[in-house]
């Protein structure tokens, strides 16, 4: 078993004792990734539709450093503050992946996220 720790510096330092994402046979498990601009470190809020696009441009950067694409996820899992916010996180989201073969997914309202953010995304991707 060959476990790689994968760190870019086109997506946010992470806020916790984690890693970014970890190779392991062929296998990407990507961290959970919120609206950071990672130039700045700033957070970016107030439209949750901007937020959604940070969120997939730091997976992104993550999985380009891995050498992975969006067409080689094959399970996300979102997070979010408010159900009301599904449908532009929805459409914000459906943008990075191949309409014909979307990965799976779950999406989860819950009470609160790492500096308060709207929406966290994880992913796995395969080789």
């Amino acid at each position: 078993m060959s476990k790689t720790i994968i760190y870019t510096s086109e997506a946010p330092e992470p806020i916790g004792p984690y890693s970014q994402a970890v190779l392991i046979n062929g296998t990407l498990y990507v961290s959970g990734q919120i609206p950071i601009d990672p130039k700045s470190g700033e957070l970016v809020s107030g439209n949750i539709s901007m937020e959604t696009h940070q969120v997939m441009k730091n997976l992104e950067a993550i999985l380009t450093a891995a050498s992975f694409t969006f067409d080689d996820v094959v399970k996300c899992s979102i997070f979010i503050r408010s159900m009301e916010d599904f449908a532009i996180i929805n459409e914000a989201y459906g943008l990075y992946f191949n309409d014909d073969e979307p990965p799976a997914r779950e999406t989860v309202e819950v009470s609160r996220l790492p500096k308060n953010v709207n929406v966290e995304i994880s992913c796995i991707a395969v080789r």
